[in-house]
């Protein structure tokens, strides 16, 4: 059966090396409904590829709570 999935940008600040960018990876991919997050250090953005039901404030939480501020671009 296909699942149809939706993208998610993301701007996010704070990522200043890999192991930010990695702890924003972890973060988002922890988010329910989340397939696959894949992380932009240089122009400090994530896009998100997720299950079309994805909450997005948790996608924003999730980065907080690693440590970065978020906002949807």
């Amino acid at each position: 059966m296909f699942e149809k999935k939706n993208t998610v940008d993301l701007k996010v600040e704070g990522m200043m090396c890999k192991m930010c960018a990695a702890r924003v990876q972890k973060a988002l991919e922890g988010v329910s409904g989340v397939v696959k997050a894949e992380i932009d250090l240089e122009g400090k953005g994530a896009k998100v590829t997720a299950k079309e039901n994805v909450d997005k404030k948790a996608l924003v939480d999730a980065i907080a709570a690693a440590g970065y501020k978020a906002e949807l671009a």
